[in-house]
Formats: C-alpha cells, sequence, structure tokens
C-alpha cells in the first residue's frame, strides 16, 4: 500500500512545514515599513510617536511622571476638538487597595441617545520601574490615533462614543472602578473595546468579558470584519479560570456591561519591566491593535447597543483563513457523528481487511510511548535545566529570555521521539491502524471538553477531517494513495491547533513546559493518516533529535544575562522606627555583585512575614544590618477614641513627612468590627494576610482610617511607609546597577522603608 515516491513525501514535508509557518505568520500584519496613509485611516507611525511621548520613563500613580502623561492625553484629546474632562476620587478593592486615580475622559456626541460605545484603555504604568510602552501606551496611542482618524471622515456617529483612559489599573482596577460606580455616564455604556498588553509583540488576541451568552458579540464581531482576527472560546474558557483582571473585569461585575479586551502577550520577560520601552514594542503588533479598533469603531458606533445580550454561546476560533463560529448546540451532536462515525468505519475497516485488531492494538503501542516518553524527558529535562541554571529562578513571571528556543528544543524532542517510536514500534503497521489510537484519544479528549470545557469544543474539527483521511485510505483499498490530499486535509489540525503549542507556555509559564511535548504528540496522531505513511522515520528522528541538540545550545548561549537580557535584582532599606535599627533587603534568591555591597552574607535569611504585598507573593530572602538613616518618621495622630453604643471608636491620621509612595497597615490579631479608609468602607475584613490596607499615594495626602472594636480591645497596628527614591534619596548613596542589570519586578524595590508600631 505504502509505494510513494519519495519526492511526494517530501512535498508533503514541506506542505506541514508552510502551513505550521503561516498558522503564526498570517495572523497579524507584517510590513515593516509603512507606506502613505491617508488622514482617514490608521497609522502605526503616528501611534508610535504617542507612544513616544508616554513612555519616556515610569509614570505610576503618584509620581512626577505619571502628571504629565496625563495632561500629554488631555492636550492630544483637546487638539482634536473634544472636551476632556479629569475624574478623580479614592477607590478601594476588597483586597484593601486604595489609591487616588484620575480618569481621563472624553465623549464624541452621536446622533441617538442609545448606548453609547466606550473605548478604553489605561494610561498608568507598573511601579515602579515599568516604563510602559506596552502596558498600556501602546492602547493609550492605539486610542488617540484611532479617535483621529474616525474624526477626520467629519462623520457623526449613531451612537455616542467615550474615551476613557483610565487610571490606577496597575494597582488594583481603581480607575475603572472609581467609572464604573462613581461617573454619571457609566449607565450609558452599552460595549466596551478595552486595549491590553501582557508583553511587548506577538499577535493581540480577543477575550470576550460577558455575564451573558457571547453569540451576539461574536456575530457582531464577525460582521464589523477586522483584517486579522485573533481569539478562540478555548482562550477565554482558560482565562476566566485565572486572576488575571483587567478594567473590563469591573465594567461586567460591577456595571453588567460587556467587551472585548484586545490583548497582546508574546515577549512576556518585558512585561512589567523597564524593558517595556518603545524600542522593544513590535511594530506589527501596535498595527493589529490599529486593524482591531478601525473596523469596530465604525461598526459598533452604528449598531443598536441595547440588543447585544443574548443566552445563547458559540464556539468561535481564528485560522489564517479566517474567523469561524458555530452555536454550542452542535457541540453533543458533533461529538455523537465523531463517535458513531469512528466506530462504523473501524467496523467497515475490519470488514474489508483493511483494518485489523491486532494492527488497531499494536497501534496504540507507539502512541502511547510516544506520549509518556516524550512528557516524561520533558518534564525531567526542564528540572535539569532549572538545576543547571539556576538563575533562571530570579525571573518570578516564569518566562525566561530564551524561552521561546526552550518551546522549539522541546517540539523537536518530541517530534524526534514520535519518529523513532513509530520506526521501532510500528513500520510494520498500517497507517491506517496507526491512526485508531490517536483518534480513540481525541475523541476522548472532546468528550471532557463537551463535559467540562465546551469552549474548547471547536477540537472536533480536525477530528472530523481525520476520520474523512482514516475513511480514504481505507476506501483505497490496495492502490497508492495520494499523500497530498491527506495532507491537505490535516492542514486545518494544524491551523487550529499548532498555534497552542506557543500559546500556553507564553501565557501561562515555562513550569508547563510538558504542554509542548503533550500538543506535539496529539497532533502528530491527528496527522496519522498521512505521518504513518512516511518511510525513514528513523533518519528523520536523528535529524530532529539534531534539530534539539542545536537548540538547546542555543539556549545555552542565550542562558546569559546581557545588556539587553538583564538580571533582575532589588535592594530595599527598611527602618524599624520602634527599635532604632536597619536593615538592608533583598527579594533575590541569590546575590549578585550589586546587592553583595549591602548584604555579603548569604546565611542571613529573612524572617520577615509582614512584607508589603508581590503580584506573585514574594517575600525578602537575605537581610543584613544597616546604618540607621535619618529618615522622617510618619507622623500618626490619634483624632478619636471613645467608647459608645457597647463599641470603642477610633480614628487616625497618618500624614507622611517626606515624599512617599505607598503605605501598608497591618494589625495583630485584632479583630475588627468595621473598619473604613480615607471616608470609604472595608468590606472584607481580617484577612489571612493581616494586611488591613495598602494605600498608593498621590499627592503626598495622608492616611486616615476609622474603625470600631470591643471596648477591651487594645488594637495595635504596624504601618510600612514606603518611598520608591532609593537611587536617588541623599541620605544614600547607592551605585547604578551595571547595564546587564535591571530593577526586579512584581515586588516593592529600591525602597526606603519605614516601620513603626502604632497602640492605642
Amino acid at each position: 500500500m505504502n509505494n510513494l515516491k519519495p519526492r511526494y513525501t517530501l512535498l508533503s514535508f514541506l506542505i506541514v512545514a508552510l502551513a505550521i509557518y503561516f498558522s503564526f505568520k498570517m495572523i497579524m500584519p507584517q510590513a515593516t515599513v509603512e507606506g502613505k496613509v491617508a488622514k482617514t485611516e490608521f497609522s502605526t507611525v503616528r501611534a508610535f510617536a504617542h507612544v513616544n511621548e508616554l513612555a519616556k520613563e515610569p509614570h505610576y500613580v503618584g509620581s512626577k511622571a505619571h502628571a504629565t502623561v496625563r495632561n500629554y492625553i488631555v492636550t492630544e484629546l483637546t487638539k482634536l476638538g473634544l472636551q476632556p474632562e479629569v475624574q478623580e476620587g479614592f477607590t478601594l478593592d476588597d483586597w484593601g487597595n486604595i489609591s487616588k486615580p484620575k480618569n481621563v475622559l472624553a465623549r464624541i456626541k452621536g446622533k441617538s441617545s442609545n448606548k453609547a460605545l466606550l473605548v478604553l484603555s489605561h494610561y498608568d504604568s507598573d511601579p515602579h520601574s515599568a516604563v510602559g510602552a506596552s502596558d498600556a501606551a501602546s492602547g493609550v496611542a492605539t486610542i488617540l490615533e484611532g479617535i483621529r482618524a474616525f474624526l477626520a471622515k467629519n462623520e457623526q456617529p449613531e451612537n455616542d462614543i467615550i474615551l476613557l483612559l483610565s487610571d490606577g489599573e496597575e494597582l488594583g482596577l481603581n480607575g475603572a472602578e472609581l467609572f464604573v460606580n462613581k461617573h454619571p455616564w457609566a449607565k450609558d455604556v452599552g460595549l466596551v473595546l478595552n486595549f491590553e498588553a501582557r508583553g511587548s509583540g506577538g499577535p493581540s488576541i480577543m477575550l470576550l468579558e460577558t455575564n451573558d451568552g457571547n453569540a451576539k458579540l461574536i456575530k457582531a464581531f464577525k460582521d464589523a470584519n477586522p483584517q486579522y482576527p485573533v481569539g478562540n472560546s478555548l482562550a477565554y474558557s482558560i482565562y476566566k479560570m485565572l486572576p488575571n483582571d483587567t478594567d473590563l473585569t469591573v465594567f461586567r461585575e460591577d456595571g453588567n456591561i460587556q467587551g472585548f479586551n484586545f490583548a497582546f502577550i508574546d515577549d512576556h520577560y518585558d512585561y512589567h519591566t523597564e524593558n517595556d520601552t518603545v524600542e522593544n514594542l513590535d511594530f506589527n503588533t501596535l498595527s493589529h491593535q490599529g486593524t482591531y479598533l478601525m473596523p469596530l469603531l465604525d461598526y459598533f458606533s452604528k449598531q443598536d447597543l441595547t440588543q447585544m445580550t443574548t443566552s445563547d454561546d458559540l464556539i468561535y476560533f481564528n485560522t489564517p483563513l479566517g474567523f469561524h463560529t458555530y452555536p454550542f448546540s452542535w457541540i453533543f451532536p458533533m461529538l455523537f457523528l465523531i463517535v458513531l462515525s469512528f466506530i462504523a468505519i473501524v467496523a467497515y475497516g475490519l470488514k474489508k481487511k483493511m483494518l485489523s485488531l491486532k494492527g488497531i492494538m499494536l497501534g496504540f503501542l507507539p502512541f502511547l510511548a510516544t506520549l509518556v516518553i516524550s512528557c516524561t524527558v520533558t518534564i525531567v529535562s526542564w528540572m535539569f535545566i532549572n538545576w543547571l541554571y539556576p538563575h533562571y529562578a530570579e525571573i518570578q513571571h516564569g518566562f525566561t529570555y530564551n524561552g521561546y528556543t526552550y518551546i522549539y528544543m522541546f517540539a523537536f524532542l518530541a517530534v524526534g521521539i514520535a519518529f523513532y517510536s513509530y520506526h521501532r514500534l510500528g513500520k510494520n503497521n498500517t497507517a491506517a491502524n496507526l491512526s485508531i489510537a490517536p483518534i480513540f484519544f481525541w475523541i476522548v479528549i472532546a468528550t471532557l471538553a463537551a463535559l467540562y470545557l465546551d469552549g474548547a469544543s471547536f477540537i472536533s474539527i480536525p477530528i472530523i477531517l481525520t476520520l474523512v483521511s482514516l475513511t480514504y485510505l481505507i476506501f483505497k483499498d490496495k492502490q497508492p494513495p495520494y499523500i497530498l490530499l491527506l495532507t491537505l486535509l490535516g492542514v486545518p489540525a494544524i491551523f487550529i491547533l499548532v498555534p497552542f503549542i506557543k500559546l500556553f507556555p507564553v501565557g501561562l509559564g515555562l513550569d508547563i513546559i510538558v504542554v509542548v511535548a503533550l500538543l506535539v504528540t496529539l497532533i502528530i496522531g491527528l496527522l496519522m493518516p498521512v505521518f504513518g505513511l512516511y518511510k525513514r522515520k528513523k533518519w528523520s528522528a536523528y535529524v530532529f533529535f539534531l534539530a534539539t541538540l542545536v537548540t538547546f545550545f542555543i539556549a545555552h548561549l542565550q542562558s546569559g544575562f546581557s545588556d539587553t537580557q538583564q538580571r533582575p535584582n532589588s535592594l530595599v532599606y527598611i527602618l524599624d522606627a520602634d527599635t532604632n535599627t536597619a536593615t538592608w533587603n533583598t527579594y533575590d534568591l541569590t546575590l549578585d555583585n550589586w546587592t553583595k555591597n549591602y548584604i555579603k552574607d548569604e546565611t542571613s535569611i529573612s524572617e520577615s512575614k509582614d512584607v508589603m504585598d508581590s503580584k506573585y507573593k514574594a517575600g525578602f530572602t537575605f537581610t543584613q544590618k544597616a546604618q540607621v538613616k535619618p529618615v522622617s518618621m510618619p507622623n500618626v495622630e490619634t483624632t478619636k477614641d471613645t467608647i459608645y453604643n457597647n463599641l470603642r471608636h477610633i480614628d487616625i491620621k497618618i500624614s507622611p513627612q517626606r515624599n512617599v509612595n505607598r503605605m501598608e497597615v497591618f494589625s495583630n490579631e485584632t479583630k475588627f468590627l468595621s473598619l473604613s479608609i480615607n471616608g470609604l468602607t472595608v468590606e472584607k475584613l481580617n484577612n489571612r494576610w493581616r494586611r488591613l490596607a495598602s494605600y498608593y499615594v498621590s499627592d503626598n495626602e495622608p492616611l486616615e482610617m476609622s474603625f470600631t472594636v470591643t471596648p477591651n480591645t487594645k488594637p495595635e497596628l504596624i504601618l510600612y511607609e514606603a518611598s520608591f527614591d532609593l537611587m536617588t534619596n541623599p541620605l544614600f548613596s547607592v551605585p547604578e546597577r551595571a547595564k546587564n542589570m535591571m530593577p526586579r519586578p512584581f515586588v516593592l524595590n529600591d525602597a526606603v522603608l519605614v516601620k513603626k508600631t502604632i497602640k492605642f
């Protein structure tokens, strides 16, 4: 049966390789330069000009550059003929994060009084070293340039268009919370388009936020016809399970307002670091954001946004051929069709002796061997790599600078293992027999998806096409199969599934790198009607094993830190006002030449528990005594302490006596009966970290707390007051970092802390 000429096998392999290439390259713009662009069209070059102005330096809430960026946005909106306004006020989230965001708003009046379209991004950067070019100056720039092009048409929209450049997103979605719950325009919003970033490159992925069914939203998105749609119902199903919220989440949860997120996540190692610069923001990624905004702005500014809710859902996914949808109601009928077809095809194949029970059972051996060996080797190898390069652990968000090389490496390894397993265990078997085992496993996966992760049910499409290929193999009887036709039938599986090989480890971190081996094995299984026809599997395996070694060598060459791939490190000075002692502290797992200037002994393990909150719950690792510096102490004033209604009522005011950026207040084991901070009531008290409040300071405004306890309670508070000025504070002379170092993200860093106990 397998009398194929080598050139057809080679051509089949080239088709597979090209399909893999185009599954990544055709889903977003690929131009490296921009030609002449009309005034009514989105210009990436003009958008980049905004990013250059917005991302000159860190501009987190409370920083000097924060006001500069806000003023720039107001000026640019005014140039467009709009009347921007600034909304400000204190907000407090469920975790005790309090700040005073300052949102920038503008409104374009439409012809009707129907629901408005809101276009959203945030302008604050992450404290304290992130420049924020991608996250989210790119979003602000997309909106400024998109609205400019829209207004250049001189056409009044049917609906009002509200522009919200929110503040305090990085602190806890505070600006969005302020708008949704306290601004009168919030009740007018019918739909939100939110532009975000979690890296500095790659395609922008559409993610839905809805409390209802998605059918009308997805149909409208498809009708708007964006040029490069990227999104799938599996990604959103997973997104809903993760603690990764955006400003749009507040609209959905607090205002029952639905919408679309557009966010890119590639080059995740730049996220929230000083490398989130204009130079590292990918030109095509910013272009991709523009290709979403312009058609959606034009479409939704004309639609009745009061008619966007439904209880129905659609499965949706993209390929280089377009954006595809079908109803959730098809999930189980398609699954039943697959199961019945599978049984019928196997029965017919056995009857015609194109399948055999022995051949089918033996076909499980190479598939299971590939699955078990590739996954096991990947897990063990990744453990070895982390042991070999312990400094990878310093990259806290879990994606190393050479992370893409490791993805390639483990993909090559899995392909090599597959070729070798099928050479050793399946060379005397037919492609039809070998296809049964992977199809069976895919049917099990499709069944689990239908029951527990229905957004993933589009995997039924490649399963159906593989069944078609299997049917073709059986009906061809003794004639040589047309391998090119079988290869083309396998291309949709590549288009649909291969991007997930990169998406999962980039989005969720390299610690789940085993998913690469798992997906490669499963995809090869779907291609078994083609793969099973290939000859010279042993030598193909050797080629991929060689590719594995080459990529490992490349990863090794990229494993160190450099001027463009810097080592993150940290240093914090803490003055304990109660004992008049001071320490140097770090979050680093190993000390480097810069931190060793202050912490010389790696045996000095920090025992500090009440550390300012960090994204990954990191705590201080090493500590060393330091010289006490004359840091100005906060002024703590008890303005009320009285008992009435059988409760003790206490009011305090904590006023900074230096320029500070953040205060955190912890309690002892005190049970608070009520608590308010700067006039806002704390709903969730006595959390497990004993942290009552994390106050991000603007304009050095004081922190005011009011609380009640039982009359006999003697409350005790621990105050941490931090300024992000260690490198510039005249009390210190900390040297600049070497060029191959950068401030550690996601933690309090380069800070001067004062710790003070407040007793009553």
